[in-house]
């Protein structure tokens, strides 16, 4: 359940929806997809030695707290909370968008798939709320089912690939570095999740070994399918039509194998969303569950239900992915999908870029802890995992910057405010 968990909250809307995206690109989206999968990798390996040097659930924000204090901690789990919930608005928009395939109406009535994302939010909020095992047993079967097509579609879409459909190599119009840089933030975002393991630590069985190998294979695993079914799909539809396709997969199918399999791809797809989407709101109750219990977040959110699950904290995020889902109702389902999962990654990034330095922190504070480990080795991994988190930031486009900063600093108030509180009880 670990690795369906780091494999499934990967692969989900992203690389399903991506391809549409990428298209006014042209073919160096995928000089994008390499850099992001060996960023995704430097920070998997960062990861991977955090969660044996700190044990405990709450992954970022736990890791940022024991390298950086209170205040990086409380930054951590707020950035990383707005970036699960941004991440859940944006795969129920990408089901909505693969659900277009067979109901066409779904696209040219924005009210009516907002409508049906904000009903699946919920009706996943419930199953989650009523037990951790039954959340599980859905992303396993999810995380099978979304896999097999994704690989199939990939292998013969490089079959039939038309290399006419890669020219221009920069269809963007700008430098190959500024292009490379935006879908490099872009493609990040299928990467968000790599790190889902350490989040329910406590949960999960022989931590210091599954969680790290859950995490480092499970993000290799994702980069290969990840570039695989990209090539497929864009050698098969040309860029123009990509670039306006609501399910890119579902469409690369029909044109393979005829109108059956691109039904079937499609379906996959909404699978794939549904099950990705489960597993992120599986998260969105934990961490701010975590910093809860250290005093960082309100109590409300460390409450439990019945069923042991924190259930305010599901709920609170569910209210807050159906109002951003509300309030992009105007936009056209690739518009909203491009903007949401830019803001999602660009508040993940944050943790990200702090998580890279903790362990070096670690360090400096007890090096005798690390005595016989190769710490020149994590040093220079650490670094470069915190170089690229920084790239990956100026990706994001000044707009997104500009709303990210803003809402990671409308936390501050809260901070305080939590920090009032602990010096009035310690009174």
């Amino acid at each position: 359940m670990a690795g369906a968990l780091v494999v499934g909250n990967m692969i989900g809307s992203g690389i399903f929806l991506l391809p549409a995206a990428l298209g006014i690109f042209g073919g160096i989206s995928i000089v994008g997809w390499l850099f992001t999968s060996a960023g995704a990798t430097l920070l998997a390996l960062v990861f991977a030695r955090l969660s044996r040097r700190v044990p405990g659930s709450g992954g970022p924000y736990v890791y940022a707290r024991a390298g950086f204090g209170d205040f990086a901690g409380f930054l951590v789990a707020w950035g990383y909370w707005i970036s699960i919930w941004c991440a859940n608005a944006a795969i129920a928009v990408a089901m909505t968008s693969y659900l277009a395939y067979f109901f066409p109406g779904v696209a040219s009535n924005r009210a009516l798939g907002t409508g049906i994302a904000i009903g699946v939010v919920w009706l996943l909020t419930a199953v989650n709320v009523s037990g951790v095992r039954k959340a599980g047993t859905v992303q396993v079967v999810t995380t099978v089912l979304k896999v097999l097509p994704l690989l199939a579609l990939g292998t013969f879409g490089l079959i039939h690939l038309d290399p006419g459909h890669f020219r221009p190599f920069n269809a963007s119009g700008g430098s190959p570095f500024s292009a490379i840089t935006a879908t490099a933030a872009l493609t990040l975002w299928a990467f968000l999740g790599f790190e889902s393991a350490t989040v329910p630590a406590d949960e999960v069985r022989d931590p210091v070994r599954t969680i790290p190998r859950a995490t480092v294979l499970g993000t290799l695993f994702a980069a290969v399918v990840y570039i695989v079914s990209t090539v497929g799909v864009m050698g098969v539809i040309a860029p123009a039509d990509l670039a306006q396709s609501s399910a890119p997969f579902g469409d690369a199918a029909r044109i393979l194998w005829g109108e059956g399999a691109g039904w079937l791809v499609a379906a996959g797809a909404v699978i794939s969303c549904f099950g990705a989407l489960n597993g992120w709101i599986l998260l969105q109750g934990r961490i701010p569950q975590a910093a809860a219990r250290d005093g960082l977040f309100p109590s409300l959110f460390g409450r439990v239900s019945r069923h042991g699950t924190p259930a305010a904290g599901l709920i609170v995020s569910s209210v807050l992915v159906t109002l951003l889902l509300a309030m992009n109702t105007t936009e056209a389902l690739v518009d909203q999908f491009t903007f949401i999962i830019l803001l999602a990654t660009l508040t993940a990034l944050f943790p990200y870029a702090l998580c890279s330095l903790s362990e070096l922190m670690l360090y400096f504070r007890d090096p005798s802890s690390f005595e016989g480990e190769r710490m020149a080795r994590a040093a220079g991994i650490a670094i470069l995992a915190f170089a690229y988190s920084l790239w990956a930031i100026g990706g994001a486009g000044a707009e997104v910057v500009y709303w990210g900063f803003l809402l990671l600093m409308a936390g501050v108030p809260v901070y305080v405010a939590m920090a009032w509180r602990r010096s009035r009880s310690d009174d």
